[in-house]
């Protein structure tokens, strides 16, 4: 799941982002306003992590602009200001959630993982797709309750399926969210990669859809 990072503060945005990858995201780290706003306009992100106080235009500034043009990804706002007054102002700008600094690392990637959630409609962190469920806590992934054992990136892969099941997957947008932008890769890197986590999940769990991309269906109601 890839993930924009917008923090001017090089030690803090150094600790998240490395905190955002051991936990399996991808990871872009800007640190001005005029390039947040033009990120998270331009490219197809799961979530924002957003400050508020940022050189050459606000946080509160990009997030209206970016719910007025219709980008309604996730935001997780940061600020070290914490009056309530602002926080409201937050809200109603379109942010999901508010996180005051100083923080524990913890806390926000728990609260990042439920504003991801709540944009796929998932109420908790087990979600359960036919035999197979996935823990967006622990990151592990079982069929029939059995574990199975997947490379950080193959379990991205299967989490991005999982929390968009019922929905037909392009290669483009997997690769655009398991893959960071400087990351060289062959072109076959998702097909080759899908072949390898179906025979461990078994079965048909991921489905191929010749010339759209790959789909983990919903079983019926």
């Amino acid at each position: 799941m890839r993930v924009l990072l917008v923090e001017d503060d090089a030690k803090v945005a150094e600790g998240v982002a490395s905190a955002l990858t051991s936990s399996g995201y991808v990871v872009d780290t800007v640190d001005d306003g005029e390039a947040a706003w033009f990120k998270g306009g331009t490219e197809p992100y799961s979530a924002v992590i957003l400050d508020l106080g940022l050189p050459g235009m606000d946080g509160l500034t990009i997030l209206k602009r970016w719910r007025e043009e219709g980008r309604d990804f996730p935001v997780l706002v940061l600020t070290a200001r914490g009056s309530w007054n602002e926080r409201v102002e937050g809200i109603d700008a379109g942010a999901d959630d508010y996180l005051p600094k100083p923080f524990r690392i913890e806390e926000l990637l728990a609260r990042l993982r439920a504003i991801v959630r709540r944009s796929t409609g998932q109420a908790t962190p087990l979600i359960h797709v036919g035999p197979l469920t996935l823990d967006t806590r622990q990151m592990r992934v079982t069929v029939d309750d059995k574990p199975i054992h997947l490379s950080p990136q193959e379990y991205r892969l299967v989490s991005y399926l999982v929390q968009h099941a019922g929905r037909v997957v392009s290669q483009l947008e997997l690769t655009e969210q398991l893959y960071a932008q400087d990351f060289e890769r062959e072109s076959n890197a998702i097909e080759v990669m899908v072949g390898r986590v179906r025979r461990k999940l078994g079965g048909n769990l991921i489905e191929t859809r010749r010339g759209f991309g790959y789909i983990i269906e919903k079983p019926p109601q």
